[in-house]
């Protein structure tokens, strides 16, 4: 070989090295989407994004060195990035969305209203969507639903607790509000297009929605705060929504106090409740605002509190 295609044959090596880099360095984030079963049930976590949680101030209890000893346990500083998740039930005759994230929204920044997107790579169409599930009404949870005025979910029937429609869709309500206003303002805008064509439908408290998937009240966060239990083949997942912020410090301190519940004692009770029957029963768990894909078990420690036990480690992968 001679010199001149030595050299060349050196520079192309050398320039796919570094398109090599180049294209590592651009290489595109995992998908933001998790699959696993429920018995018979595909269950998949969609991933919407992260807000940037001030807990000192969103906390009115514990006192600010025991909150901030919590976070320090898992390397957290008094601003958490709290994940915002959304789960989608497919049971092979119906497919059913819990909650659809924030959607164009930026009452929480940018960075969030991945739902969508996640929900196309994971294999579903909005138009596959039979029936969305709202565990409530708060932004982060329904600003997925509508854009510019407009159903995204064409073909889909919207459910919820009937106390969380008639908090959060009243007109008096909204006229009469506070610092609540813009959750009401956004409820009213993301559930009108369903509510007109007549395909929101609320329920009253415990009730089975469709086979396998059923309803049941966990008040407290919001007036109607519902989870969400599906059963198949002996397996159990409970849809959590809003019991658990940050898990930081709620598991191993249940007692904990978000200063933004509508009834704080509720929805302690709610959360208390819900952690004991994970712990003791075993069922997986689904969380709006646990790490992603916010899917897991939860363990009663020794000296009080829980701890969350991520279905990674619990299936190996």
């Amino acid at each position: 070989m001679t010199l001149v295609p030595r050299v060349l044959t050196l520079l192309v090596l050398l320039g796919l090295l570094v398109f090599g880099s180049a294209l590592a360095d651009r290489r595109p984030e995992g998908p933001g989407w998790y699959s696993t079963r429920i018995g018979r049930f595909t269950v998949i976590a969609l991933y919407d994004g992260t807000i940037e949680m001030p807990v000192d101030k969103e906390f009115s209890a514990p006192a600010p060195a025991r909150l901030k000893e919590l976070l320090a346990r898992d390397h957290l500083g008094l601003a958490v990035p709290m994940p915002v998740n959304a789960f989608v039930i497919d049971s092979g005759q119906r497919v059913v969305l819990v909650d659809a994230g924030t959607g164009t929204s930026r009452m929480f920044g940018d960075g969030l209203g991945q739902v969508q997107a996640n929900l196309r790579a994971a294999g579903y169409a909005p138009e596959r969507i039979d029936e969305i599930y709202l565990t409530h009404m708060h932004t982060d949870h329904i600003g997925g639903l509508t854009t510019d005025g407009r159903a995204v979910f064409p073909n889909a029937v919207v459910r919820a607790d009937r106390r969380e429609a008639a908090h959060y869709l009243s007109r008096e309500k909204l006229a009469a509000a506070g610092a609540e206003k813009p959750d009401l303002e956004s409820a009213i805008a993301m559930l009108d297009p369903y509510v007109q064509s007549g395909r929101f439908r609320p329920f009253d408290g415990a009730v089975e929605l469709v086979p396998g998937v059923k309803a049941l009240p966990a008040r407290g966060h919001t007036p109607g705060h519902t989870v969400y239990v599906v059963e198949s083949e002996g397996v159990r997942l409970v849809l959590w929504g809003d019991l658990v912020h940050i898990a930081a410090v709620e598991l191993p301190l249940p007692t904990a106090t978000m200063a933004f519940e509508a009834d704080s004692s509720q929805a302690r009770a709610s959360r208390l409740r819900a952690l004991r029957d994970a712990a003791r029963d075993g069922s997986w768990v689904a969380s709006a605002h646990i790490g992603f894909p916010g899917i897991g078990k939860v363990r009663a420690e020794r000296r009080g509190g829980y701890r969350w036990v991520p279905i990674a480690l619990v299936h190996g992968r």
